[in-house]
């Protein structure tokens, strides 16, 4: 078979001949005497387009033969038009030769030789070896830069036994027995690789480190090449650009704008809950004046309607906070209904009750509005359907309201 992909990486179109065709899950795997599909390798995934009027779904290689996958049985097997999905290739081709150029500057650069490498849909990575810095990393997304300007051309070849051994390759020859190609990029990188890669650097038009971390003994680099670089440049000029319109700022200015509504939002956040905390202590004052006295102890009823539950929340437990008190409290916000039962830890200890429990009282009243929830003793928290509230919580109220009598006669 005739691998067209490594005679010429451009070819888009050509025209084919199947030699054997297998069928295997529904789907036909498809020989072809030449081909221009690259199957995948060195990282790079495989090509996809269409034979025919067939959708390729997969290429792989078993077996020194390459297989096209497609879900319909061909109806001829010569003059087979087949057609590259052109832009998955450059974008492969492009990210890849990212990655050696990456890799040759982090070498050339600060001695840093690449451990792995991977191409994603969405952005590409590259483990170096040791833990960078941040202005060497910088350092070589500049350098990176420098050598796409400098049109670079890119060559791949197979080298024979004496020459392969003479080549100054930056990392260790894989284990095989198979042909061992080679991509050298200039005097920047040369390497064993079996992927595709544009003939020159300056096809590239620019290459973005988007962040990196710490991994292992490695930094892993996040990156984007080529098309993908251009676009995230040209979204990132797009959000400042609004960001600089809505702060009415120029470029220089934004951060500091930025920084100053950010202090502004934290002084006002401040406030608003120092106010907050002033109201819930009015209304806590208010809601012990006003609750159910059964001897010593208070019974706290109250249900809010489109309340904010984590406000109710608060007020709950700073209610359990004082003595002798028991908070029934429930949220309604259209069809459904959140319930926050809290309890003071001196109910708990009433020696004369075998348990006052926020858990169990919680418990029993769930299944009056189809609810879920849980809790401790001091504390229980749960949801449900409104439509049986009133009931709900008479029930709780209740329940808790003769066990405090029983406390109390006690």
């Amino acid at each position: 078979m005739d691998k067209l992909f490594y005679e010429d990486q451009y070819i888009r179109k050509f025209t084919a001949e199947a030699t054997d065709i297998k069928e295997k899950d529904g789907a036909y795997h498809v020989v072809l005497d030449k081909t221009a599909f690259f199957p995948g390798g060195g990282g790079q995934f495989c090509d996809l387009g269409t034979i025919e009027d067939n959708e390729v779904m997969e290429v792989y290689e078993k077996e020194g033969a390459i297989y096209h996958v497609i879900k319909q049985k061909l109806i001829k097997m010569q003059g087979l038009k087949c057609s590259i999905d052109w832009e998955r290739r450059q974008d492969g081709m492009q990210q890849h030769l990212g990655q050696h150029v990456l890799s040759g500057c982090f070498f050339k650069l600060f001695n840093a030789n690449t451990l792995s490498f991977h191409l994603g849909n969405d952005i590409s990575t590259v483990d170096i070896k040791g833990h960078l810095e941040e202005e060497k990393i910088i350092a070589a997304e500049k350098h990176a830069n420098l050598i796409i300007g400098e049109n670079i051309k890119v060559k791949s070849f197979v080298p024979g036994e004496a020459e392969l051994s003479e080549l100054n390759l930056r990392r260790d020859l894989p284990k095989t027995n198979k042909e061992i190609r080679i991509v050298k990029v200039g005097d920047l990188d040369i390497n064993a690789c079996c992927g595709l890669h544009p003939s020159s650097t300056q096809e590239l038009r620019m290459i973005k480190i988007k962040k990196w971390e710490k991994h292992k003994d490695a930094t892993r680099i996040e990156f984007l090449s080529g098309s993908r670089a251009i676009e995230d440049a040209l979204k990132k000029d797009k959000v400042l650009t609004e960001i600089c319109k809505y702060l009415s700022s120029n470029e220089e200015e934004a951060i500091k704008c930025i920084k100053n509504l950010n202090d502004q939002l934290k002084a006002t956040l401040d406030e608003n809950k120092r106010i907050s905390d002033e109201i819930a202590s009015y209304e806590i004052k208010a809601m012990i004046d006003d609750a159910e006295k059964i001897g010593d102890y208070s019974l706290v009823k109250h249900i809010y309607e489109n309340g904010n539950v984590k406000y109710v929340s608060k007020l709950a437990t700073k209610l359990a906070q004082q003595e002798n008190t028991i908070a029934l409290m429930a949220v309604k916000d259209g069809e459904k209904v959140s319930l926050i039962f809290a309890a003071a830890k001196s109910i708990k200890n009433i020696k004369s009750i075998k348990s006052i429990s926020m858990k169990d009282l919680l418990k029993d009243t769930l299944p009056l509005i189809q609810g879920v929830g849980g809790g401790n003793d001091y504390l229980a928290q749960g949801s449900g359907k409104s439509n049986n509230l009133s009931a709900a919580m008479d029930a709780a109220t209740q329940v808790a309201s003769g066990k405090l009598q029983v406390a109390t006669c006690k």
